[in-house]
């Protein structure tokens, strides 16, 4: 699916408006676009990228040889960066557009972005010079009709606004740094073939030209839209979606600099058929005046509502006024977009699929982060320091086959758990009422209101302990009742039993 600007003049008129007075506005709504594609791909049959050595032609030209080919340039960096710099890796790394640039920003704790200090990729005083706003706390609301909604703030979540691209340039010089290392803009990966003791990558530039370049690793770094992933998952990479459409911009006239609004609604479920869906937003001062903000919902996979980032993106600049006034001087300087994946896991462990012979996943491609709070970004600063150190070793033992490289992954039964609770964010149109997401989520910020403060930044940084998620669930439900209803709704007898054995997996398992 290709559009041009003029093509939504009349079917989405503010998006339109928006984007005709953005810098490289044809290019966002290109890749956004790109983006949508990802659900026409769900309806139809899988596309094969994985084939046997024996299926490359023995006259193909390998162009050059690494340790680890990348194929996606945005938190690769970071993995990328110490196998390089640390481990003296030669490595490779390719992206469609171009390395080191991202459609979405970050945010994150200030003690979190640390843990890049010390493992080595960055200096303190580098990783502060990508920290371009810190808050004081944060606030978490939902929309009550009678104005009664709880405010719930926390310190230390999310507190931290992180400029992306500068962050991911800095490793990208590091990488640049050390010799025999690559970074190619405008490659697209096509295919991968499997050898005993390498793979090799097919790619293809904007031109039509075809590389194919070895390597004893391809880290699938693809995103949301990994052919890979696909192909590995039988078609279904994800089980639950949450599509979510944004800008930066300035000139508002009732933002508070010095706090991060972490989760915020403004009314109740849209209603509108086809759709169903609670909407909820996010806002985060930036840069100088400049302040982001994000609107999103979750959903499942398989729905038949509308997950399209055009039209969410309609219904952004619909609806901002609503959430933020504009002043006089209100200037659009870009959007941010894109589509945060889940995967639920109906067992004691992982059950998503994360690696093959000489292939693994990393980031959103493996799906394995929380949809609610810590998403790719965290969950790859969260486990960094063993997604490079196990790699270093499995390479030091030539263990590449898919039985060592999928036990290399980010998976954590917390986090796997609490991703669990997006299932009651997911608004159904045939069982929920119109404000049963906020209402659910108000008692649960009265809960943690009422609980010591650790509680609520636990909640909202993945940290909670299984018996405090368990005082906290069996608070929820004395003071909501209709949560045990929407339990049976949401779950049912299997899902119901599948999120039992997440928990016992989250409670026998060993603290990494």
């Amino acid at each position: 699916m290709s559009l041009s600007l003029e093509s939504i003049r009349e079917s989405k008129p503010r998006l339109f408006r928006a984007f005709s007075a953005l810098e490289h506005g044809e290019q966002h709504l290109q890749r956004i676009c790109e983006l949508d594609h990802y659900w026409e791909r769900l309806k139809r049959p899988v596309e094969r990228v994985i084939f046997s050595g024996g299926d490359l032609s023995a006259d193909t030209v390998i162009s050059g040889e690494y340790d680890l080919i990348y194929a996606g340039g945005t938190l690769s960096l970071l993995h990328a960066a110490l196998m390089a710099g640390k481990y003296g890796r030669k490595v490779m790394i390719f992206d469609r557009q171009r390395p080191a640039k991202s459609t979405r920003d970050w945010n994150i704790s200030r003690d979190e972005l640390l843990r890049l200090s010390t493992l080595g990729l960055l200096t303190e005083a580098e990783i502060d010079s990508v920290i371009v706003r810190r808050y004081k706390n944060g606030w978490v609301e939902f929309y009550q009709p009678d104005g009664r909604q709880k405010r719930l703030v926390m310190d230390n979540v999310l507190d931290c606004a992180v400029d992306t691209d500068k962050l991911l340039g800095l490793a990208k010089e590091k990488i640049e740094a050390v010799s025999g290392c690559d970074l190619l803009a405008g490659y697209t990966f096509l295919a991968c073939y499997q050898f005993d003791d390498h793979i090799v990558v097919k790619m293809v530039d904007q031109h039509g030209q075809l590389l194919y370049s070895k390597a004893r690793v391809l880290v699938d770094v693809m995103g949301i839209l990994s052919p890979i992933a696909m192909q590995l998952n039988h078609g279904r990479p994800h089980t639950h979606l949450c599509p979510t459409v944004g800008t930066v911009a300035s000139g508002f006239e009732d933002v508070d600099f010095d706090t991060g609004e972490i989760l915020a609604t403004t009314r109740s479920a849209d209603l509108t058929p086809g759709k169903g869906r609670q909407l909820i937003w996010e806002g985060f001062p930036a840069e100088g005046t400049k302040y982001i903000t994000y609107l999103f919902f979750y959903d499942e996979a398989d729905s038949l509502n509308d997950k399209s980032l055009l039209s969410l993106f309609e219904t952004y600049f619909e609806t901002l006024p609503e959430y933020k006034r504009q002043g006089k001087n209100f200037v659009l300087h870009r959007p941010v977009y894109g589509i945060i994946p889940a995967y639920y896991h109906d067992g004691f462990d992982r059950k998503r699929e994360v690696a093959d012979d000489h292939i693994i996943m990393f980031g959103d491609a493996a799906s394995l982060g929380s949809p609610l709070t810590f998403c790719g970004f965290g969950s790859m600063v969260r486990n960094l320091h063993h997604l490079t150190a196990d790699l270093e070793q499995a390479l030091c033992d030539n263990q590449l086959t898919k039985k060592h490289l999928e036990k290399i992954n980010a998976y954590e039964p917390n986090v796997a758990s609490m991703a669990n609770l997006m299932k009651y964010m997911c608004f159904n149109n045939s069982t929920d009422e119109p404000n049963f997401v906020n209402d659910l989520m108000n008692e649960v910020m009265h809960v943690l209101d009422d609980l010591p403060h650790r509680y609520r930044q636990a909640m909202f940084r993945d940290e909670l302990k299984i018996e405090e998620l368990a005082l906290v669930m069996l608070r929820v439900a004395w003071r909501y009742p209709k949560v045990l209803t929407a339990t049976w709704e949401k779950l049912g007898v299997q899902g119901s039993f599948g999120f039992l054995k997440n928990l016992a997996g989250w409670a026998l398992s060993p603290v990494r």
